[in-house]
């Protein structure tokens, strides 16, 4: 009596597809947080200049800059009649942990193909209910010098909650439509995030240009990425050696 050879075991082809579209995903997740660390790295190395930096004349700067990513990080300073007391709306923001409100207001700018600046006057917390007390430019008034830093707006996320508009808030840095509200004309694509005090009478409101603390974690976490692509490959690797032998 002839005994029929035991069949070999088939190659495990969804196994191997799913394992596959795994380690993909692991992989472009790691190379993606290697990215970010260059612009971290990049973004670091232009604060730590910044923090030397003498302000240059707005107009100065905006005339020089051939894009919006030509300004970004440049510090200047502005005449801006009466932003002291300039009508405002609110950007949702948290500052060390806290979240409050910081208050945004237009400033004219009359240089090149931008007629208004969105100055950015500082952080209020949530548990302050003070807000400045918004008055009528007087024409001709002394203006108000301030000094800050430009940046570019970063753009909305998909789940960023739309503007409240009855409320005059807002959660992303949405130059035109602030604008808009504040009856600025032709608004810059960068706002200046005030490092001067715009209202030394209210101590709650404080000037925050930049976080405090910016950590830069990318390169862990991209090992753990390729450290999970290559726990796969080896767990895929073990399956396959047991499929075979059994």
């Amino acid at each position: 009596m002839t005994t029929e050879p035991t069949p070999r075991p088939r190659f495990p082809v969804g196994l191997t597809i799913a394992t596959l579209i795994g380690l993909a995903i692991l992989i472009a997740l790691g190379n993606w947080q290697l990215q970010r660390r260059a612009w971290k790295e990049s973004l670091l190395d232009r604060i730590a200049r910044l923090e030397a930096a003498a302000p240059v004349d707005a107009a100065e700067a905006f005339s020089k800059a051939g894009t919006p990513a030509d300004l970004d990080m440049v510090r200047v300073r502005l005449a801006c009649p009466g932003l002291s007391g300039a009508a405002f709306v609110e950007l949702y923001g948290l500052l060390d942990g806290h979240s409050g409100r910081r208050l945004v207001s237009a400033c004219p700018l009359g240089t090149g193909g931008s007629a208004t600046l969105l100055v950015d006057r500082g952080f209020i917390d949530d548990a302050e209910t003070a807000r400045p007390v918004v008055r009528t430019v007087t024409p001709g008034g002394a203006s108000e010098m301030v000094t800050g830093i430009l940046r570019v707006p970063d753009p909305p996320g998909s789940f960023t909650p739309k503007a409240d508009l009855a409320k005059r808030l807002w959660f992303s840095r949405d130059v035109v439509a602030m604008a808009a509200t504040l009856g600025g004309s032709r608004p810059a694509p960068v706002m200046l995030m005030a490092e001067s005090r715009t209202n030394p009478d209210l101590p709650a409101l404080t000037p925050s240009p930049l976080p405090a603390v910016i950590s830069n974690r990318h390169m862990e976490y991209a090992l753990t990425w390729f450290g999970l692509a290559g726990a796969l490959a080896g767990v895929y690797a073990a399956r396959l050696w047991k499929h075979f032998r059994s």
